[in-house]
């Protein structure tokens, strides 16, 4: 994963266009990378639902859970599947809808200005090594095209509604592959 084509679409990897996906604002700049994790339905790691989801064509019927969904307009710039396989949704130019309310050192919308990297998986099993090899290198293009200066869960911008990616995210990884990044203070060590 190493070069990018146009308007921040990432070569070598697949690509499944949502529709749920706008314009950054002209003065934003990607600097934040937000970690989520994401199963459909909760706890089932296999299928295309997560896809689906993304694309707006997931069944209410395929699932219980689906039907409490199915009106939710939702996107991320990349899923990491367990196996490591890495899609792209949402070009990085673009502003993925993956944060809804949220706020990061004093800025609210995080949509504006990070990009939104969902790992399959929940906020309690360990994330596989498959995921953690695609996930660096994937931080790494994203460093080389953007002015990354953070990384944060899910949990750091949308404290009391969301818990992602979870205790179960190896956070002190991400200190040590990236020293110089402002980690939350409660994962910076």
């Amino acid at each position: 994963m190493k070069a990018w084509l146009a308007d921040g679409w990432l070569a070598g990897i697949r690509h499944l266009r949502s529709p749920n996906q706008g314009s950054r604002p002209a003065d934003a700049q990607v600097s934040l990378l937000l970690i989520h994790n994401i199963s459909l339905p909760p706890n089932v790691f296999s299928g295309d639902a997560v896809e689906r989801f993304f694309t707006n064509q997931l069944d209410p019927a395929a699932h219980p859970y689906f039907s409490t969904i199915a009106g939710l307009q939702v996107s991320a710039h990349f899923l990491i599947r367990r196996s490591g396989r890495v899609v792209q949704f949402v070009a990085c130019d673009q502003r993925a809808w993956h944060a809804g309310k949220s706020s990061w050192n004093g800025r609210d919308d995080c949509n504006d200005f990070s990009v939104g990297i969902e790992l399959q998986g929940n906020d309690h099993l360990p994330y596989s090594k498959s995921q953690y090899a695609a996930l660096w290198p994937l931080i790494d293009a994203l460093r080389r095209r953007y002015p990354i200066t953070a990384v944060a869960g899910h949990c750091h911008v949308a404290a009391g509604r969301k818990s992602d990616p979870g205790e179960a995210f190896d956070w002190a990884a991400v200190r040590r592959r990236y020293p110089a990044l402002c980690l939350p203070p409660e994962v910076a060590g």
